[in-house]
This record gives C-alpha cells, structure tokens and sequence, in this order.
C-alpha cells in the first residue's frame, strides 16, 4: 500500500508537471524565435533610409555594421550587385520581392529569411534580405529546458517523499488495525488498537475498540447466563436422582442412573467452562488470551468418527428399541479422523438422531451411516418421517419451526470448522435426510479396502 501511494503520487505529479512544463517550453522556444526574427526585421528595416540616400556598397557595409541582427545582412541592388554576401533567398523568391515591392519571410534550408524591398529614385528596387540561422531561432532554449528539467524532477523527487512519509504514517495505522483485527478473531478478546495516522483511521480505530468492547460485554452475558440456567437444571436433577433412587433394582435401573449420572456430569462441565474467564472459539472451544487452544495441541484434536457414532448409534438403538423404532446402523471399517474433538462429533450425533426421536412419532424407522470418500467422512442419518418442508430454514439458527433451531445448527458449525458442509433431502426411507461432510484430515491412509458392518436393532424389548 505504501509503494502504491508513492506511486499514484508520482503519477499525478508527473501529469500536472508535464501538463505545466511542456506548454512553458514550447512557449519558450516560440519566444525565442520570435526575438530572433523581430530583431532581423529591424535590422534589414534600418536599412531603408541608407539605400535612400546611398547606393555605395563600401557605405553600405560600414552602415550595416553597426546594425544587431546583421551578421547575415545582404543587400540586393538594382544593377544586380549584392552587398555583403550572394545571400540565402532563392532566386524566384528575390524577384516576386522586387515584383510586388512586398516584404517577404519565410523558412529556407538552415534557417529563415526576411526579404524587405525599398524603392530608390527612378524607380528602382533595392531588396534587403536578412538571415537567421537555425541556432540563433533556438538560442537559450536547451538551457530553459534543461532548467525547467531539473525543477520537474525536484518536484516529482518531492512530491514521492512527502507520500512516501504520508503513506508510511497510512500503512503504519492500517496494518495495526488489522493485526488487531486479527488477534481479535483469533480469540483473543484483549485486542485492542491505538488510534493514530489520517483522521479516517483513528475513526476505525476508535470504532474497532467499542466493538471489541461490546463483544467483550456481551459475551460476558452470555457465558454467565449460560452458567445461570445450567445451575438452574440442577433442581430437576436432584429430584430426577431421588427418583430413581427409589425406582427397584432392575436392569433399566442401572441405565437410567448412568444417564443421570452423565447429564450432571455434562451440565457440571458446562458451568465450569462458562465461568472460565477465557475466551470462545469454534464449536465453543476455550481458548487462551492469545487465541491458542486450552489443553491438548492442535494435533490431538481429531477423532475417529466411525468410532464416535458407533458408540452412540449404540446408545440410540437401545432407546428406538424402548419406542419399536427399527434403526438400521452402517458404519465403515475403514480409518475416519477428521479435526475435531469426539466431544464435538458426539454433540453432532446427538443432535441429529434426538431431532428423529423428538419430532417423529414413536415406531418410526431411522438409519444412522457413516461413509467414506478419496477426502472426506459422511455420517448421514435417514428416517421415515414426514421430512423437512424447508431445508434452508432449518439450517438457520433458531429458524427450525416448533424448536430452538440449535440441533441443525450444531451440525452446521460442526462441518464448518472440518471444511466440510451440511445437507438436507429426501432420505431412502421416505423421510428427511441429514447428511454432515468432513473433510479427512492430512495424512490419513486411504488405500484400506472399505467395508462396512451393519447391524439391525428393532423392536428391542426393555430388560
């Protein structure tokens, strides 16, 4: 940016230089011609009363030599002798002079000539010509031009150097603004700038730092009313625990009290992460003030996703069995890591198989799938219910007719942080179809046969 303003100031310097310096050197030159045959006029018109008292060719040179401009004065007599030279005029210019007893100028090879005629007694004509060289017409215009050419480049020297330091103070304040910018989106919620260079920039400056405030702020509000409705659920689940304590032994009891367990595990989790002073980055990872991840490195973010849905398929099967729900489950064998913690791609299985149960009636069948590409994992789940009227605005956060909109949602930013995407179609059983796309991550082995296992879970009876 520095050298593009270093640079449109030296072209607009360049074109007012030249827009001023090329009419002022032509009129330089015009100038000088002008001085050149204005004094050649006068010379060869001083000559017209000497021809009218003389015609001695020894008078008349001593006359013309004290004349300025005369160096190349000849005089052309009637009897056809010349003083001063055979002269430059061609022949049938001197006799038109004569002739029409009219002055003449005009350009010849070398130079220019002005022909005055002067009538002497008996009539006869007497013609004064005088010459002006090509280097007395430009006499001083290579030094005016030489002047004028180095006035141009001081100009345009300084012109470059007042918007080279014009520019620096620009580029200085803008890339601290971006690198704010950065750091910001990074996660980094203590960026701030100092506002400094052109008025415009401490603006954005200024306007940067009441955004970063007010984000700061808001989400100070929202972790915290996270954290207060979490510690809210505790109530319910403090009952829910004292009812299953006085549910009888039996094998449901178990599951049921794992769940509890797991839900109070969760919501904990939840409140202490919301009341972590830290910053958020996707997929609501804690970050530290400088944007890094908390914890494990950025390679030890990844999972397995066959694995993950795996092992909650199992989870859900057992409940589709509890409702007669068949539920068809098809993960691949071969290798699936993408970038991103189980916890997120739990969250995602979650999400989609809980929007089949909530909002299909019980018996309705599901599939939950995992596939694979050349570079990326599918996990797609199908059911046979009434589908999705309008995919685009359930993808939308808290667009999803009769819900909160956030289980799409999480699928979404899910995908968006592994590179991949989400889509919503009519499924093979009738009903809708959410399928979530990944992309591999580098280096993960892809010459495995693939194979899939397949297992039927319907009908499954409690106990």
């Amino acid at each position: 940016m520095r050298r593009s303003l270093a640079g449109v100031a030296l072209a607009v310097t360049s074109m007012v230089a030249l827009s001023f310096l090329i009419p002022l050197g032509l009129l330089v030159m015009s100038l000088a011609r002008e001085q050149s045959i204005t004094a050649a006029e006068q010379s060869a018109a001083a000559m017209a009363p000497i021809l009218a008292l003389t015609t001695d060719p020894a008078e008349l040179q001593e006359a013309g030599a004290g004349l300025r401009a005369a160096e190349h004065l000849v005089i052309h007599l009637p009897d056809r002798r010349f003083v001063g030279g055979p002269g430059h005029a061609p022949p049938d210019v001197l006799e038109r002079a004569v002739q029409e007893r009219e002055s003449i100028s005009r350009d010849v090879p070398g130079g220019w000539i002005y022909l005055q005629p002067v009538i002497l007694p008996q009539d006869r004509v007497a013609v004064v010509e005088n010459f002006v060289p090509d280097d007395e017409l430009t006499r001083g215009v290579a030094l005016s031009w030489s002047v004028m050419a180095g006035l141009a480049v001081v100009l345009l020297g300084g012109s470059v150097l007042v918007a080279d330091r014009l520019g620096s103070a620009v580029v200085t304040s803008a890339k601290r603004l971006a690198e704010a910018a950065r750091r910001l989106g990074a996660g980094n919620l203590d960026s701030r700038v100092q506002p400094k260079g052109p008025p415009e920039l401490k603006e954005a400056g200024t306007a940067f730092n009441t955004m970063a405030d007010r984000m700061t702020d808001l989400l100070a509000v929202e972790r915290e009313l996270v954290a207060d409705l979490s510690h809210r659920l505790r109530t319910p689940l403090t009952a829910l625990h004292l009812a299953v304590e006085r549910i009888p032994p039996g094998a449901e009891t178990g599951r049921i009290q794992a769940a509890v367990d797991e839900l109070e595990r969760e919501l904990g989790a939840i409140i202490a992460e919301a009341r972590t002073p830290l910053a958020v980055g996707p997929m609501g990872r804690v970050l530290r003030g400088d944007g890094a991840p908390e914890g494990p490195p950025a390679d030890a973010e990844r999972c397995e996703v066959a694995e993950v849905v795996g092992q909650r398929a199992g989870f859900w099967a057992v409940l589709a069995g509890q409702q007669g729900r068949p539920c068809q489950v098809q993960v691949t064998d071969e290798p699936t890591p993408v970038g991103l913690p189980e916890s997120d791609i739990t969250a995602v299985v979650d999400a989609l198989v809980g929007n089949v149960f909530r909002y299909t009636p019980p018996g309705t069948a599901l599939e939950i799938a995992v596939s694979r590409t050349a570079h990326t994992v599918e996990f797609a789940v199908h059911d046979a219910g009434p589908g999705i009227a309008d995919p685009d605005g359930a993808l939308a956060r808290g667009g999803s007719t009769g819900s909160t909109g956030l289980g799409l949602d999480i699928a979404r930013r899910a995908a968006v942080a592994a590179q991949g995407a989400v889509r919503i179609t009519r499924g093979p059983l009738g009903g809708a179809s959410v399928s979530v796309t990944f992309t591999l991550c580098v280096g993960a082995p892809q010459d495995r046969p693939r194979s899939r296992r397949r297992a039927r879970v319907a009908g499954a009876r409690k106990g």
